[in-house]
């Protein structure tokens, strides 16, 4: 059944509205509402709201310049008649199943969303664009939101990944989303649709669903659980704080070249377990245990997950030139104030912590 939560007052000038898909989720919430902070234009999010979408991520905000539309990027139907409704001058999609693990455990939902959905809601905006008037196609923006784990691993004296990278993907994930980014240049090579894709490093923040690493270490250190790591832990990725993602996306909407490709990198690689260990030691400043224990005490090493990429690392160099844009937080800070965060919102982190993903954990962890 599809939920339309439609709040008083939503901008009536539909040429400025943008529609963002994906947006209950980590990334997509975290873009909204730093895009209301930012811009004057309304939001009309379409979400499923499947186990990793959540609407208290966008509790609280301006319900004057956001609607809320529950539904799949699949459903062309419900697509098709939100455009027509909406008339969104751009679009932003975040939706996709998004957690290496889960893909290998259960590829159906990741070629679903990511591959079939994909299609599927890129023929609307296409169908959409084209009964458009010749103003408001040259205006027009399509992002799609990608990762850099389409380009597949590196060696640890390897440059990092370029727009012009091969694609290589590893994992059921990767290969989704790789799937995915070949549509959208597809789509603009031959229908002329305005569209530009980013791929992004790791990222991490406020609202991150705690199966991803950050979050998930935090919250086991702070219930006394083991941490665990995969194999040696020293996995080397590029860190980028979620905020600064989402300003390099409204870049992207803003100036970015149709057509086009850009990374969106931390200047942040560390292993996985440096990763762990700082958010040990900040803990351990924030809430510091009884009789001063230290939280590295927690670490527990498990066996690798199947065809784990050893290093991603993103040449932003691209966006930094052309748009001007590079992140504000080091990994330092962004991680202190993630840390803060989620100690401050344990109520958000016990309200998604269902029985679904209890077993989810079991599952993924208990044979390792």
């Amino acid at each position: 059944m599809v939920q339309v939560t439609q709040f008083t007052s939503v901008d009536s000038k539909r040429k400025r509205t943008i529609l963002v898909t994906g947006g209950a989720g980590f990334i997509g919430a975290n873009f909204i509402r730093t895009w209301l902070d930012a811009e004057e234009a309304s939001v009309v999010n379409l979400d499923k709201l499947t186990y990793a979408g959540n609407l208290d991520n966008l509790h609280g905000l301006d319900r004057t310049r956001i609607e809320f539309v529950q539904g799949d990027i699949g459903d062309v139907s419900l697509v098709k008649g939100l455009l027509d409704r909406v008339r969104p001058r751009a679009i932003v999609n975040f939706a996709a199943e998004s957690h290496v693990d889960r893909s290998i455990h259960g590829p159906d939902d990741f070629i679903a969303t990511n591959v079939v959905g994909t299609f599927r809601l890129l023929e609307c905006v296409r169908e959409y664009w084209q009964r458009m008037d010749a103003s408001e196609r040259e205006t027009f923006r399509f992002v799609h939101v990608s990762t850099d784990e389409v380009y597949g691993s590196l060696l640890a004296d390897e440059v990092p990944f370029r727009e012009t990278s091969a694609f290589q993907p590893n994992s059921p994930y990767a290969a989704s989303k790789a799937s995915s980014d070949h549509l959208m240049r597809a789509w603009h090579h031959t229908y002329a649709l305005p569209i530009i894709t980013t791929n992004c490093s790791n990222n991490y923040g406020p609202f991150q669903f705690p199966e991803k690493l950050i979050p998930l270490m935090i919250q086991n250190a702070l219930d006394g659980k083991p941490l665990p790591v995969y194999g040696d832990g020293l996995q080397i990725r590029d860190w980028l704080y979620v905020e600064d993602h989402c300003a390099a996306i409204r870049a992207v909407l803003r100036a970015g070249k149709p057509g086009s490709t850009y990374n969106i990198g931390g200047e942040s690689e560390k292993t996985n377990i440096e990763v762990v260990h700082a958010i040990c030691d900040i803990l351990e400043e924030e809430c510091p245990q009884a009789a001063k224990q230290s939280y590295r005490n927690q670490i527990a090493f498990v066996k690798d997950r199947p065809g784990h990429d050893r290093r991603y690392a993103i040449d932003a160099s691209k966006i930094r030139h052309e748009l001007e844009w590079r992140p504000i937080q080091s990994f330092e800070s962004g991680l202190r104030n993630t840390v803060r965060w989620y100690v401050a919102n344990r109520a958000w982190t016990a309200r998604i912590l269902s029985g679904s993903y209890r077993d989810w954990i079991q599952t993924n962890y208990s044979a390792r």
